[in-house]
């Protein structure tokens, strides 16, 4: 008698935990938290990299991460805030298109309790709990710097520039800002102009040859984002002007680190984008948690020239 109790109070027992099990694996189920990180694109090697560093981040952290791709849609990026402010996520990452045409939508995220935090283009005063990125006024500066030195050690002193930018993006039109207030007035340098490469590629490209069909006698781009960039590259390989014309910008890529090999790309500004995703939801997981953040999270750059590039390549193969 004492045996056959012994064994149903072992299945009672057995039952009673494969019970608690399994309410304990649905009550973590349930506790998961969701991020969502509202993207500008997701053609830029840039976001992308961001993206992976997010998952990263989130994978490490137990939580899930949603990525909305705006399609370089301001409207969109609006549109998904408020979707995801209606399946209450946790928290939001965003990559703002139109830094003051967001604002309503995050101050709304914010009222509903939902933390926020900028990526990279920089948010008016608001409720937004972090800035993350890198400073790109002084980065923008730094690169006038560095062409200024160019020019006068290796271009004789004289240098006609134009510049491939993206309008639509407030961040690339601070680097651009800080790029020719350095470089304005200096002796021997002529600004052609600037084109806008709307933040896209194939944009980007058709706006450099017009700038290089325009100006015969450019002798150097700075190009203010991945797009713009890759573009500028390809204008000068097409218009066979690798040996005329120096290419400046932002965001390594594959193409990019040929042209430093070849000669005409001569310097091209380097962010962590991996860093900056995993620091938005990093900074979301302890704003969860009660914990305070600073506001602005800086993340360094790297100027890369072929003096520095080589710790790269295997990166972007």
């Amino acid at each position: 008698m004492t045996l056959n109790l012994s064994r149903r109070t072992l299945i009672a027992l057995a039952g009673f935990t494969a019970l608690s099990c399994a309410s304990a694996s649905t009550a973590i189920a349930q506790e998961k938290k969701t991020i969502a990180l509202v993207q500008i694109n997701q053609q830029a090697l840039f976001f992308n990299q961001m993206n992976q560093g997010a998952q990263k981040a989130a994978d490490a952290a137990g939580v899930k991460l949603v990525i909305f791709n705006s399609n370089n849609e301001p409207t969109a990026q609006n549109s998904a805030v408020e979707t995801y402010i209606q399946e209450k996520v946790s928290g939001l990452a965003v990559v703002a298109i139109d830094v003051n045409g967001l604002m309503p939508a995050v101050k709304q995220a914010a009222d509903a309790g939902i933390p926020v935090v900028a990526i990279d283009a920089i948010l008016p005063e608001g409720p937004q709990k972090a800035q993350i990125g890198v400073d790109n006024a002084k980065a923008g500066a730094d690169m006038g710097k560095f062409f200024l030195d160019y020019v006068k050690a290796n271009m004789g002193g004289k240098a006609k520039i134009g510049v491939v930018g993206a309008l639509n993006s407030y961040i690339q039109n601070v680097r651009q800002e800080g790029f020719e207030k350095t470089i304005k007035g200096a002796d021997g340098v002529v600004i052609a102009g600037v084109v806008d490469g709307q933040n896209v590629q194939d944009n980007a490209l058709a706006a450099a040859e017009n700038l290089i069909t325009g100006n015969p006698d450019l002798t150097a781009i700075y190009a203010t984002g991945e797009p713009a960039l890759m573009g500028a590259i390809a204008a000068v390989q097409s218009q066979g002007k690798q040996g005329t014309i120096k290419v400046f910008g932002w965001d390594l890529t594959a193409e990019a680190i040929a042209g430093i090999d070849a000669g005409f790309v001569a310097a091209v500004i380097q962010q962590d984008p991996s860093a900056m995703g995993a620091a938005a939801v990093n900074a979301l997981q302890k704003v969860a948690a009660g914990q305070t953040v600073e506001k602005n999270i800086a993340v360094p750059v790297t100027i890369v020239t072929k003096a520095n590039v080589d710790p790269y390549r295997a990166v972007f193969k």
